[in-house]
């Protein structure tokens, strides 16, 4: 499996530190808001990469952090005129409930900078020891960037080269304008801690790296986020594991590609800002993920709303294929022999599993693991329409499970469009008096009133089958023609 490092800018074999198992962390939220589409396809997209190595058989221990303390959660708090605390557990809390829609998955341990003081104090109290930072006369605590000779050696950056400000808090306390606060010393009304150095807060690339070492050891395999952290922040996260515990923070350094809207940036200047929340009170999660997952991560996304519309019909194509699939496995004749059309259809479902598996191992290009998937689909749809009363249940029960197991993997879940609808019980009171039916089974009932439908047109015997036909719409169906027969579902414009 080949896998992009952002550190090397080439793909390199994963080969995990530990066998068969795997270390991740990504770079969770600053709690201060709702998290907008961007954040949303960042961990998205880490969501999918973690599903698809677990899927390949590895062992994936994931951590993400909650950044709780943070000078935009205060500022926002001051405005609001409450505490930093009550905010940040608002919308962590907010955090967490948009990720299990978008039917992203926990990670197995969720830190908080505020609980986790201790294990910064340590690693700041190491980096002091070893010359690598420093007590300014404000009691701030900085990263003395100069004092690393490796500086620069993740995001390429030549500090010679760069100005001062340029993403970097300038201060008269610093040694140097890029040196990085590590602790903040407290200021009147807002949150601290005791330190050794006084009263304060920790810096913000500060609780990433510390809670990485805490809970998952340094190194590990996996570290990821946005390309927009490369700098400061995982530059700043690298340097200090470095100088602490002399060891590289992360075998591999990933980044998701940035959001755009409409072809431009997304700001809230030019009204095209917008949340997770707000995307997802108008449209399925399915089609959401199904739209980011048309993009290779590292690759920009140009997201626009005509686009999601159109994934919200793919979806539902995908359901479709699956349902068909399975009521024609399910009304199949179960003495049908495997003909040629079944060998194709039993082909192409390998031939998905395996393109899909090719194009996930190349750093998990999730637009050619979708073509896999399309691809299924129209081959299934094709052999349904072609099959007439040959169809095998091995052949389209084969096609249906691969369908559905490939979107799992993708973190994408039709199981419950694609169901069957259970049929009302009171369609057999309705066989019984259009038909003679004597039976208790509603899909018998429906089987007898589809046939009688059937005969009734056949015999130009209109009023027998617009009987029928009224019958069933005031139980709430509707009468289906599918590539794979006639069938009666439930009518969800009036449901």
């Amino acid at each position: 499996m080949l896998v992009y490092n952002s550190q090397t800018h080439r793909k390199e074999e994963l080969r995990p530190l530990e066998e068969g198992h795997i270390r991740m962390y990504v770079c969770g939220p600053t709690v201060y808001d709702q998290i907008h589409i961007g954040n949303a396809r960042t961990f998205l997209s880490f969501d999918v990469i973690r599903r698809y190595l677990t899927y390949k058989g590895y062992q994936v221990t994931f951590a993400q952090n909650l950044t709780d303390v943070d000078d935009k959660i205060i500022n926002r708090a001051n405005e609001e005129g409450r505490t930093a605390a009550q905010l940040a557990e608002e919308y962590s809390a907010a955090f967490i409930t948009q990720m299990h829609r978008l039917n992203v998955q926990d990670p197995d341990m969720r830190p908080r900078a505020t609980r986790e003081i201790e294990a910064m104090q340590e690693m700041i109290e190491q980096l002091i020891a070893s010359r690598h930072a420093y007590v300014a006369g404000n009691h701030d605590v900085y990263f003395s960037v100069r004092a690393d000779a490796d500086y620069g050696a993740l995001s390429g950056r030549d500090l010679d080269q760069l100005r001062a400000g340029e993403r970097v808090e300038v201060s008269d306390e610093k040694r140097d304008p890029f040196d990085f606060a590590l602790w903040k010393a407290a200021k009147p009304g807002e949150p601290s801690w005791p330190s050794p150095w006084g009263d304060g807060r920790p810096g913000w690339h500060t609780e990433c790296c510390a809670m990485i070492h805490h809970y998952l050891g340094t190194p590990i395999d996996i570290h990821g986020g946005g390309q927009d952290l490369i700098f400061p922040h995982h530059e700043n996260e690298t340097a200090q594991a470095r100088c602490a515990w002399h060891t590289p923070l992360a075998r591999t350094w990933m980044h998701a590609g940035m959001l755009r809207v409409d072809g431009e940036k997304m700001s809230k200047s030019l009204g095209n800002f917008y949340t997770l929340k707000e995307v997802l009170d108008k449209y399925p999660a399915d089609a959401v993920r199904l739209l980011m997952l048309q993009t290779h991560y590292r690759s920009p996304l140009d997201f626009r709303f005509e686009f999601l519309n159109g994934m919200v019909g793919n979806v539902e194509r995908l359901a479709s294929c699956v349902k068909n699939l399975r009521w024609a496995a399910k009304n199949a004749p179960q003495d049908g022999s495997f003909d040629e059309a079944d060998r194709t259809l039993a082909g192409a479902a390998r031939d998905a599993q395996l393109e899909f598996t090719r194009q996930m191992d190349d750093d998990f290009n999730t637009a050619g693991a979708l073509a896999a998937i399309f691809g299924l689909m129209n081959a299934a749809n094709k052999y349904l329409a072609e099959g007439g009363q040959s169809l095998t249940t091995a052949a389209t029960l084969r096609a249906a499970d691969t369908i559905q197991e490939l979107l799992g993997v993708l973190g994408i879940d039709i199981s419950e469009a694609a169901a069957e609808d259970e049929l009302p019980s009171e369609l057999t009171l309705l066989a019984r008096e259009l038909t003679g039916f004597t039976g208790d089974d509603a899909d018998a009932a429906a089987k007898v009133l589809l046939c009688a439908r059937q005969e009734a047109r056949a015999n130009r015997d209109w009023s027998r089958a617009d009987a029928i036909r009224d019958g069933i719409s005031t139980l709430g169906l509707v009468v289906e023609d599918t590539a794979a027969g006639v069938r009666l579902r439930r009518n969800r414009k009036k449901a």
